[in-house]
């Protein structure tokens, strides 16, 4: 017979993050903040990251109700200095970077024929170059240092389909965000790092409130939602979790590159 491994004889090891430093952009968004709950609970270091230092506060505050150890930044990686500084900053608190989510993100929508250039650029800046920005810092410590790091990127299944609302900016952004989870997990296979991200459907956000309204176009927006998903009801931040922790933590050490869609079967469709 085959020796039953340690990691068989406990599988729930697979998923033990305690002691690991994360850092979390985007931390005050619905998406970030799940995962700065999620992880703190079960012991992960957290640097907060977000442009709103009251909404920071506010994440803090809850993450250390679980438990969780975390400290903050209000900083946005709008340039590489920013990034920087966010690596720096996490490694003068916690000495380490063991993993970084990307969660930051921006939309505006707007059919082509209306939407001003400086708007388009916004989108593609706050969901592409600052991401760019962010691998770059934190993935050249993790290379030079030889650290097998784990990077964590908000996708969408925007970046797959088209959308009739004027999304020629966010599908094209996040169409980019997938490509750059592909390559960089092909470049930095070698060094033992995972590139991976996270693609749901319309799930519960500031950005989304609107949809959980009263307001006619929010509701006729969710029915239309709700026709293409076979689960027939629309997410909630807690719902992506599962797969986060799965792409955070050592259960996916061998799995990179790869868009994970929790989407309730929307793309299957």
């Amino acid at each position: 017979m085959s020796e039953i491994t340690p990691t068989l004889r406990d599988p729930l090891s697979m998923f033990d993050v305690r002691d690991n430093v994360a850092i979390i952009t985007g931390a005050s968004g619905a998406f970030g903040r799940a995962c700065a709950l999620t992880l703190g609970a079960l012991g992960n270091k957290l640097v907060l990251v977000s442009g709103s230092e009251d909404e920071l506060a506010e994440v803090l505050t809850e993450v250390k109700e679980v438990g969780g150890d975390a400290v903050t930044m209000k900083r946005r990686p709008d340039a590489l200095g920013d990034a920087e500084a966010i690596r720096d900053f996490a490694l003068q608190t916690y000495g380490k970077i063991d993993q970084l989510v990307i969660a930051s993100g921006y939309n505006k929508a707007g059919f082509i024929q209306e939407m001003d250039y400086e708007d388009w650029q916004a989108v593609m800046d706050a969901n592409v170059r600052g991401a760019w920005f962010m691998a770059k810092a934190v993935g050249t410590y993790w290379i030079e240092n030889e650290i097998k790091g784990k990077m964590l990127m908000m996708s969408s299944v925007r970046g797959r389909h088209g959308n009739i609302s004027g999304y020629t900016a966010y599908c094209t952004s996040k169409g980019g965000s997938d490509a750059l989870t592909r390559v960089l997990a092909t470049e930095w296979g070698q060094y033992g790092i995972t590139v991976n991200s996270i693609a749901p459907t319309v799930f519960r956000s500031k950005l989304t409130a609107w949809m959980w309204s009263d307001d006619p176009v929010g509701q006729a927006t969710k029915q239309r939602s709700l026709a293409r998903i076979p689960l027939k009801r629309l997410a909630e931040a807690e719902d992506l979790m599962g797969m986060a922790l799965y792409l955070l933590s050592p259960a996916s050490d061998f799995c990179t590159g790869q868009i994970m869609y929790v989407d309730g079967g929307f793309t299957a469709g």
